[in-house]
């Protein structure tokens, strides 16, 4: 029996699920999951997940007490939500999930640093072990860098937005776990500043970005798993067979399902290891002269950070309505 495209990628990588939807998780059972502002979002609307969301406020209101105000008891539910949802989706996955960090605390290292000791401590106070969260970070250089000092705690990261080589190599550089190049946001990007429709996937911007940083990685040793995420179309997808790992969406997981196609393997660690390829060392004089070099880069970047922060925001919005609501029914219980 021919086997679709999903099985055959799960053969030679790793295949995350990229959503906050549970339902979603179960039916496809990737090894790991990640999530992110905008998805965490549009989870907490959906009427299946509203019990998590009650049963977070109310814990934060428990944890403060009556006498707190509601900007308190949303402050804390909010902090507690993707813990909330990532532990859901651990009694589900067998590896690791993703855990944001708040994108409005991209540019404060120390502040990423605190936040990320936060989660983790949320985690292991629930039962589980640091070893299957990472801690998902956007992808500026005080990011980095406030990931490396997570790192050496024994707290894994997962490196966002990212859309350059330079970013890419000062994460190796600090050892960190993991890094989501941007496929999709790259193609959006390039499509725009061309005028054209769209580009064959051997020749997609976004698929030869994660490929440079494939090759990059595997030819000089590094450990930093590249994990390509943000697609927008299965051709994105079978070009980087072969890379560490892949994050995708339900509605993208169920077209490779849904598909019988020969997959041949695009990404090797031998074919890198035998490219000629320069070697940069990367400070942060460097980081931000390639950066700025980068229109790319330096617009998606501030565009996804934008993008995440006001995701939070509304977010809070959906709390602070959610606990009014509950507070009125108890009052009147």
């Amino acid at each position: 029996m021919a086997k679709n495209l999903l099985e055959q990628l799960r053969e030679m990588t790793v295949v995350v699920a990229d959503t906050g939807d549970i339902q979603a998780i179960e039916t496809f059972k990737p090894q790991d999951a990640t999530t992110n502002p905008s998805l965490i979002t549009a989870a907490a609307q959906m009427p299946q997940y509203q019990s998590i969301v009650d049963d977070t406020l109310k814990g934060a209101r428990e944890t403060l007490g009556k006498d707190a105000s509601e900007a308190e008891v949303v402050t804390l539910a909010f902090d507690r939500l993707a813990v909330s949802f990532g532990l859901k989706i651990l009694d589900i996955i067998p590896g690791r999930v993703s855990t944001e960090v708040d994108a409005r605390l991209s540019y404060d290292t120390d502040a990423t640093i605190a936040k990320g000791r936060e989660l983790i401590a949320q985690y292991e106070n629930a039962g589980v072990s640091r070893e299957r969260i990472l801690i998902k970070i956007a992808s500026t250089w005080e990011g980095i860098q406030a990931a490396a000092v997570l790192e050496k705690e024994g707290i894994h990261c997962n490196l966002t937005l990212l859309f350059g080589l330079h970013q890419a190599i000062a994460c190796a550089e600090n050892d960190i776990t993991l890094i989501s190049p941007f496929v999709g946001r790259i193609l959006d990007w390039y499509k725009k500043d061309t005028g054209r429709d769209s580009y064959p996937p051997a020749e997609d911007p976004g698929v030869l970005s994660v490929t440079q940083v494939y090759n990059y990685y595997k030819k000089f040793g590094y450990d930093t798993e590249v994990m390509g995420a943000s697609f927008r179309n299965i051709g994105e997808i079978t070009e980087l067979a072969g890379v560490d790992l892949l994050t995708i969406a339900p509605a993208l997981l169920d077209e490779l399902q849904n598909t019988e196609a020969d997959l041949p393997r695009k990404l090797d660690p031998q074919s890198a290891a035998n490219a000629s390829i320069e070697k940069i060392s990367m400070d942060k004089a460097t980081f931000d002269k390639m950066h700025e070099e980068n229109r790319m880069a330096s617009d998606k970047l501030t565009e996804g950070i934008d993008g995440f922060s006001k995701a939070l925001v509304s977010l809070e919005e959906l709390l602070a309505e959610r606990l009014e609501n509950i507070e009125k029914v108890l009052e009147t219980a």
